[in-house]
C-alpha cells in the first residue's frame, strides 16, 4: 500500500484552511515517536505558495499548497545517518524525533525546502501526512480534512478503488517540480502555466462578440475555444517559452493569426475582425 495526496489548483480558494489546520495539529504538540512539537515561528509544515500572473486587465492568483512531497527517491533518507530518515511501509516518509538530533545536513538535503530546522531542539521537522492520527484510526490528514473546496484528496495509490485513484482518472497529475526526479507521492493538478489571452471585437458591430473561434497552436499542443459574453477568450496552463500561433476567427470576417512566445504571460488585448 502506497499512501499519497492529490492537490487540484483549480479547486483551490486560498483559504488557508489545510495551513491553519496544520498548525493547529503540531504547534505546541507532541507526538512521541513521530514528531516533536512545531514551535511558533519559522516552520510551515503546508506551505502556500501564491503564484501571480497574467496581465492586465486579466490578472490572476492562483495557490498550491506544498506539504513534504513524500519521495519515493527521497534526498533527506540519503542525506541522514542512522535511519535518522525512514520510509514506512505505506510510503510516508518520517523523521524520527530522537535519531534526527542534530543532523541538520537533512534540511539542506531536500531541493523542494519543506524540511525546517529546530533550533532550540537542534531539530530537522516536517509533513508526516498526520501518521499519528492515521495509525490510530483517523481517515485523512488533517489537511484534507479542513479542505471546504475539496482541493485535496488523499488515499491508497495501489487501490483502484478508494477516492484519490478515481480523482487521479478526472485530471491530467503532474509533478511539482519533475526536475528534482525525486517520484513523490503527492500528485498535482492544474498547476498555473502561462496563459495568452484577448478580447475580439468585430468591426461595424454594437453586439458583444461572443462565440467568435480562437484556436492555439505549436509545440504539440492543439486546443480550440470561444470567445465569452464579452468577447474575451483565455487559453490558460501553457508551458513556458514555448511558440504559438493563435488564430481567431467568426463567421464573415477575416481571420486574424498572432505567432506568440509564452516567455511571459500574453494579452493580445483587443483583436478587431473586419469584413
Amino acid at each position: 500500500m502506497r499512501l499519497g495526496m492529490l492537490i487540484d489548483v483549480t479547486r483551490c480558494s486560498g483559504c488557508y484552511n489545510c495551513f491553519l489546520a496544520c498548525r493547529d495539529e503540531h504547534y505546541g504538540n507532541e507526538y512521541p515517536g513521530y514528531s516533536a512539537a512545531q514551535p511558533l515561528n519559522g516552520q510551515f509544515w503546508m506551505q502556500m505558495k501564491e503564484v501571480e500572473g497574467g496581465k492586465y486587465p486579466r490578472p490572476r492568483l492562483n495557490y498550491i499548497a506544498i506539504p513534504c512531497q513524500h519521495c519515493q527517491n527521497a534526498p533527506c533518507i540519503d542525506a541522514a545517518k542512522d535511519g535518522a530518515v525512514y520510509r514506512r511501509d505505506d510510503g510516508i516518509v518520517m523523521i524520527d524525533p530522537e535519531k534526527a538530533k542534530g543532523q541538520d545536513q537533512i534540511v539542506a538535503s531536500c531541493p523542494y525546502r519543506v524540511i525546517y530546522w529546530n533550533a532550540e531542539l537542534q531539530l530537522p521537522q516536517k509533513c508526516g501526512l498526520c501518521a499519528q492520527r492515521l495509525d490510530t484510526g483517523d481517515k485523512q490528514p488533517r489537511c484534507v480534512e479542513s479542505c471546504p473546496t475539496g482541493a485535496m484528496a488523499y488515499g491508497n495509490l495501489d487501490d483502484p478503488e478508494s477516492e484519490i485513484s478515481k480523482r487521479l482518472k478526472e485530471v491530467d497529475p503532474e509533478i511539482f517540480h519533475p526536475e528534482y526526479g525525486t517520484d513523490p507521492l503527492v500528485a498535482y493538478a492544474g498547476l498555473p502555466g502561462r496563459m495568452i489571452a484577448g478580447e475580439v471585437v468585430l468591426e461595424g458591430s454594437d453586439v458583444c462578440a461572443a462565440g467568435a473561434k480562437v484556436t492555439l497552436e505549436g509545440d504539440g499542443v492543439s486546443l480550440e475555444t470561444a470567445s465569452k459574453t464579452f468577447g474575451d477568450f483565455e487559453f490558460e496552463r501553457l508551458p513556458q517559452n514555448k511558440a504559438f500561433k493563435v488564430t481567431v476567427a467568426a463567421d464573415g470576417y477575416t481571420s486574424q493569426v498572432f505567432d506568440v512566445k509564452t516567455h511571459t504571460d500574453v494579452d493580445l488585448g483587443e483583436v478587431v475582425l473586419t469584413k
